[in-house]
C-alpha cells in the first residue's frame, strides 16, 4: 500500500513540475529557459527538422544524379561518435551506377558535410522510397504487372491506382555469381487490401539495372 502512495505522490510531483515547466515556457519566461527546452543536446534523437536539413545538405553534391535516378537517399540518423560534442547526423545514400554506399556526416551546427565515405558490398535495408520504386518496376512488367493488378482488383473491388495502394515490405536479395551479387536487388512482399499476400517468392527487382528477374528453381 505504501508503494502505491509513494508512486501517486511522485506522479503528483511530476504533474506539478510539468505545470511549472509550461509556465516557464510562456510569454514571460526567460529566454534562456525557452532555449534550454527547445535546443537538443548532442545525445538527443534528431528532430524532424534536423533530419530534413541534414538530408538536404547531404544530397546537395548528388543533386543532378538524384534527379536522374542514379542516387537515392536511404536514411538519416544521428552520428553516435562519442568523441564529438557537436550535433551531427549521418546520411546514407546509394549510388546505383557503381553500386556503392555513400555515408556523409553533416555538422548540424555549421550546416556542412564534414566527412564522406564510400564502400562497395554494403547493402542496408531498402528504404520506403526504394520499396515503392521496386513496386513500380513490378507493375510496369508486361506479364507480372497484369497479374498484380488483377489480384488487387479482385481483393479490393476496384482498380489499382498506383503502387501506393499496395502494402509493401522489401528485403535485400543477394545471389553469388549473378547480377544481384553486386547490384542492389530487392525481394518485395506485397499485401493486398483483403490481408492476403501475393506469391512473389520468385520475383527479384534489380534497382541498379531497373529490371525484374524471375528466379528459377
Amino acid at each position: 500500500m505504501r508503494r502505491v502512495v509513494v508512486v501517486a505522490a511522485a506522479a503528483t510531483g511530476i504533474s506539478l513540475f510539468a505545470g511549472a515547466a509550461v509556465l516557464l515556457a510562456g510569454e514571460d519566461a526567460p529566454e534562456a529557459a525557452r532555449t534550454a527546452r527547445t535546443t537538443p543536446s548532442p545525445g538527443d534523437p534528431l528532430t524532424p527538422g534536423e533530419i530534413s536539413r541534414a538530408g538536404a545538405i547531404a544530397t546537395g553534391p548528388s543533386h543532378e544524379h538524384m534527379k536522374a535516378g542514379r542516387v537515392e537517399l536511404l536514411y538519416v540518423e544521428r552520428d553516435d561518435d562519442k568523441t564529438e560534442d557537436d550535433r551531427r547526423a549521418e546520411a546514407y545514400l546509394y549510388d546505383y551506377a557503381d553500386d556503392s554506399l555513400i555515408v556523409r556526416t553533416v555538422d548540424l551546427g555549421d550546416n556542412k558535410i564534414v566527412r564522406e565515405t564510400r564502400d562497395k558490398g554494403v547493402q542496408p535495408p531498402p528504404s520506403p522510397r526504394e520499396e515503392t520504386a521496386a513496386a513500380e518496376l513490378l507493375l510496369a512488367h508486361p506479364k507480372l504487372g497484369r497479374g498484380v493488378r488483377r489480384a488487387y482488383a479482385k481483393a479490393a473491388g476496384r482498380e489499382l491506382r498506383s503502387a501506393a495502394d499496395l502494402g509493401l515490405r522489401g528485403l535485400i536479395y543477394s545471389q553469388p555469381g549473378g547480377p544481384c551479387a553486386t547490384h542492389r536487388c530487392v525481394r518485395l512482399f506485397v499485401r493486398l487490401p483483403d490481408g492476403k499476400h501475393l506469391d512473389t517468392s520468385r520475383i527479384v527487382i534489380d534497382l541498379s539495372a531497373k529490371k525484374v528477374h524471375t528466379l528459377e528453381w
